[in-house]
């Protein structure tokens, strides 16, 4: 390799060696809410990255590990998002059950199901998506509605993710 080739190959190494470290500047997590226009199922499926999730289990779970490998943590986990997360139809809220929980390498998924009154599907939903606000001051939670054929977006942001934000009745 001759010196000009060695000297370009070490300056895009100095260039591109930050980026991996600058591709995660914030947190955030995606939720979906769908519901069953016919019978009013309703599923809840969260993706939280492992890397903000892991570090929140200090605050979550004091008394455990900060590892989603610690049984305790995750069980404190599971409390936690039950109670930062819920959904609301025609003013009621829904009662969500754990389904099923995948703690892999990258993320963390959670899938929630419910049932509301094949009536309520088309009133006012409402949602609430603190998950890791108390935690990350910068996070994000984006929350995806999809009903009657429709997909709506709720973005949470920060400290004001407490606060629930509503989609309005449709037609039927």
């Amino acid at each position: 390799m001759n010196r000009r080739a060695v000297a370009l190959l070490a300056v895009a190494s100095l260039v591109l060696a930050p980026l991996p470290a600058a591709a995660h500047r914030g947190h955030g997590a995606l939720s979906v809410v769908e519901i069953d226009g016919k019978t009013g199922a309703v599923t809840v499926s969260h993706r939280i990255p492992a890397h903000d999730a892991e570090p929140a289990l200090a605050m979550i779970a004091p008394e455990a590990q900060a590892s989603l490998d610690d049984p305790d943590a995750i069980e404190a986990l599971k409390g936690y998002m039950a109670t930062h997360f819920t959904v609301a139809a025609a003013g009621a809220p829904i009662a969500l059950t754990l389904k099923d929980m995948t703690l892999g390498a990258d993320e963390v998924r959670l899938e929630y199901v419910g049932k509301i009154a094949p009536a309520a599907v088309s009133e006012e939903i409402a949602v609430r998506a603190a998950m890791f606000a108390d935690v990350y001051g910068d996070q994000v939670n984006q929350v995806n509605i999809r009903r009657l054929g429709v997909t709506r977006s709720l973005i949470f942001n920060g400290a004001d993710a407490a606060a629930p934000q509503t989609l309005d009745a449709v037609a039927p």
